[in-house]
């Protein structure tokens, strides 16, 4: 699945072509700590799916608990597919798979539309079942949609991705529960921009592998000034259990319903263009393009885990869009630092305990650290753009509708509210409408007709020919 070494990633050396970056293993102690910051900007994005559809079905504390451990397990089950790989599955980019937060409200629906609660779980882990092995088997038709995504859909698509996790970041900072008194309140907003500028100093006045991991020392540093304000909360820690294994099945038997399959079935082709999305992002970033077999075997990791993910409790498995974020910014391109990862996300659903380490950061210190996370990404998408021509005014069309209809979600998230449930769940998605309307616009514009051959006129390159009677002309 490699791709084949470029000159720049070749030495003179007798022994051959140098390591590219994403191939290169790390040394154990800069493994671990950089594999921690990878779950430390993830963790809050894997824990609140389960927490809100367990509330939901109305699951005690100890229940609650355990599907939150059972959903950190599977991500780090999917996140190994997807990094490490085996056969022609895994795009072998350092790519993070957790629950996807698209599948929270046709989950929520599923609970509601459930007579006996109790069966809510197991008609949400079937559903899920059965979206992802079709999705498996549709894969590698899937990705066959790479070639529709050039520079101007990608870097679109890259600057969608970073705009919509801004809200996520901006929620963090205002508190955990947005119906307490100190939602927003100065101190919170005080912690998340104090997280903010440590990370920033640290980024700006340190070197090297400290400059690398300056997030993760950020979320240590703000969680400690946290303490006086007493936003930091250790009592997970003393409640949470040394060991605890995600039993298979724990809350029944899968069962299987036509309504919910069809509903999660939506959610899996939204996932699936997301991560498309994704991975195109990230192979920009790290300088590995995703080509079509890169995709097809990264949506079969998608699909697998997502397949997998209910035999030990767990939800819809996707990428992690954050992580793309946390990759551009420290400049750490190793598929096996993210493989760490997820090993620590194993280790988590295995041990509640290890887990609530992670669980008292408090959310405004998380906020402070993805406002640098998620504007790197979009940051990201702007330097794509720069690739894509938009001195050509076909592609400035493009951009400027695809960006208008992605951040719709975010600026008026009730537009859509007269739509169908079913199709909401695409329409509130602002990556996949905004990913959805920049590959249209660019087939309409730049392939369809002779839209593309007269482009091509005004702005290709002169032929040899042309080239010398022009030379000769001065």
């Amino acid at each position: 699945m490699a791709a084949q070494p470029t000159p720049s990633q070749t030495d003179a050396s007798p022994t051959g072509a140098q390591k590219h970056p994403v191939d290169e293993r790390l040394p154990a102690l800069k493994m671990a700590t950089s594999g921690l910051q990878h779950v430390a900007a993830m963790y809050a994005g894997v824990v609140a799916p389960p927490l809100i559809v367990g509330a939901a079905v109305g699951l005690s504390a100890t229940e609650l608990t355990f599907l939150t451990g059972a959903c950190l397990f599977t991500a780090g089950l999917a996140t190994f597919l997807q990094t490490l790989g085996f056969w022609k599955i895994g795009a072998r980019l350092p790519f993070v798979n957790g629950v996807t937060f698209a599948g929270v409200a046709p989950m929520i629906a599923v609970v509601n539309s459930t007579d006996d609660k109790s069966d809510a779980l197991p008609v949400i882990f079937g559903a899920v079942i059965v979206a992802g092995v079709l999705g498996f088997f549709a894969a590698p038709f899937f990705s066959k949609a790479v070639r529709f995504f050039p520079p101007v859909v990608t870097g679109t698509v890259i600057t969608l991705i970073g705009i919509s996790l801004m809200p996520v970041a901006f929620g963090w900072a205002q508190g955990p529960n947005p119906t307490a008194d100190d939602y927003g309140s100065t101190t919170n907003l005080g912690l998340a921009g104090a997280t903010l500028v440590i990370v920033l100093l640290l980024r700006r006045f340190t070197r090297g592998f400290v400059k690398q991991i300056a997030v993760l020392l950020g979320l240590v540093a703000g969680t400690l000034v946290a303490i006086p304000f007493g936003a930091t909360d250790f009592g997970p820690v003393a409640d949470a259990a040394v060991i605890g294994f995600p039993t298979p099945f724990h809350f029944g038997a899968p069962q299987f319903q036509l309504a919910a399959i069809l509903s999660l079935c939506v959610v899996m082709v939204v996932s699936m263009t997301e991560s498309t999305a994704d991975m195109l992002a990230l192979g920009e970033i790290v300088e590995r393009p995703a080509d079509e077999k890169t995709i097809a075997a990264g949506l079969r990791a998608d699909t697998l885990g997502s397949a997998v993910s209910p035999l030990f409790n767990g939800f819809m498995c996707s990428a992690f869009a954050q992580n793309i974020g946390l990759v551009a910014m420290t400049k750490i391109r190793s598929r096996y630092v993210v493989a760490t990862g997820g090993g620590f996300l194993v280790l988590m659903g295995l041990c509640p305990m290890a887990a609530s380490l992670i669980a008292v950061v408090p959310r405004p210190v998380l906020g402070g650290a993805g406002v640098v996370l998620f504007g790197s990404v979009a940051a990201s998408g702007i330097q794509t753009l720069v690739k894509a021509g938009l001195e050509k005014d076909n592609n400035v069309l493009i951009v400027a509708v695809s960006l208008a209809v992605g951040i719709i979600p975010i600026t008026a998230p009730e537009f859509y509210h007269a739509f169908p449930e079913t199709a909401k769940i695409i329409l509130d998605s602002g990556i996949s409408t905004g990913c959805v309307a920049a590959v249209v616009l660019n087939l309409v514009f730049n392939h369809l007709g002779g839209a593309r051959e007269a482009d091509d006129e005004v702005t290709a390159p002169m032929e040899p020919a042309a080239a010398r009677k022009a030379a000769s002309a001065h």
